[in-house]
């Protein structure tokens, strides 16, 4: 039953003019004849086979079965970060699934925004390494007591996060942000500065390099800009999911631990979060089109909060009796 049910489901996929025998032996790597074998029941697929098959042309089991539960789709989860290496390969692991898609012409990155984005930081820069700072310190038990002053990070983790970060750039994207999108970063800043596990020095350069990430956001918010679009919502709460659009297929990432992720290529579910982010969207404004004044007050704000930190800060350093 399964078989049957997996061919049918995969033929109805397939472009027309394409074989089924065909796409079998591409995505097992087998001979035409022993796909032959498959497709007419004279040999059956193993269980590791179904999924490569299913995986390879984007199939949701769970929907092959007449009795599975609409409500219910299978996701992929990425692996639990405990360390460096896992850090590491959380980044080569999301290169390697965004990178099929991003590849495609007509690629779009929806991006609710309830933090900012990852990928603005993931690079070689203060910033960066201190956002990576904080989600090993709150993932990697061994560094409960390391501050960040005597933090460092591989090179090959560097490579990996920025080529990670690198995809983000020049893709057709649309981000939606509230005036609270960076205040986790604040509140990370000044929870470790007060810890005393970052410098107030650091602490005032780390305010200084989110003001520049934030006024480079704010260049890109244009109106000519076609590949980028940045919408403002005060009314909904973001959440950080990512939904990724191309022509023949979409893939939604649901955050679930501060990193970690679910990934759902299923086009039910897909299409129901591409309705409410649109949704979304229509209760947003576009800031590259609402005016100079409109796009100002905005980001004014988030400066605003940005030197308020920053004045905090110097004033603790001012008054430091000790």
């Amino acid at each position: 039953m399964f078989q049957k049910q997996l061919l049918e489901k995969l033929q109805s996929e397939l472009p027309t003019g394409t074989s089924l025998n065909e796409a079998i032996a591409t995505a097992l790597d087998i001979s035409y004849d022993a796909a032959h074998r498959r497709s007419s029941f004279k040999s059956k697929f193993s269980l590791d086979e179904g999924v490569v098959l299913a995986k390879y042309y984007n199939l949701s089991l769970d929907q092959l079965f007449e009795n599975t539960d609409r409500h219910i789709i299978a996701v992929e989860k990425t692996i639990p970060i405990q360390s460096e290496m896992e850090l590491k390969i959380y980044f080569d692991d999301s290169f390697l699934s965004l990178q099929p898609l991003l590849n495609q012409k007509n690629c779009h990155i929806l991006y609710s925004a309830k933090d900012i984005p990852l990928f603005y930081t993931l690079d070689n820069d203060l910033l960066s390494r201190f956002k990576m700072y904080v989600w090993l310190k709150l993932l990697d038990p061994s560094m409960d007591t390391k501050d960040f002053e005597s933090f460092s990070l591989r090179v090959s983790t560097l490579e990996s996060a920025k080529a990670l970060g690198n995809i983000y750039k020049n893709l057709n994207t649309t981000e939606i942000w509230d005036i609270t999108t960076v205040n986790s970063t604040l509140k990370q800043i000044h929870f470790y500065n007060q810890a005393g596990h970052v410098s107030n020095t650091t602490a005032l350069q780390l305010c200084n390099d989110l003001k520049q990430l934030i006024s480079a956001i704010a260049e890109q918010v244009k109106p000519n800009n076609r590949g980028y679009h940045f919408y403002y919502n005060e009314l909904l709460l973001m959440n950080n999911n990512v939904l990724v659009s191309t022509p023949n297929q979409q893939s939604l990432f649901v955050p679930f631990t501060i990193l970690s992720y679910y990934q759902s290529s299923d086009k039910t579910t897909c299409r129901q979060a591409e309705e409410f982010l649109n949704k979304q969207l229509q209760s947003s404004k576009l800031l590259n089109t609402a005016g100079e004044k409109e796009k100002l007050t905005f980001f004014n704000k988030i400066y605003s909060k940005i030197d308020a930190l920053h004045k905090l800060i110097e004033a603790t350093q001012v008054l430091d009796f000790e």
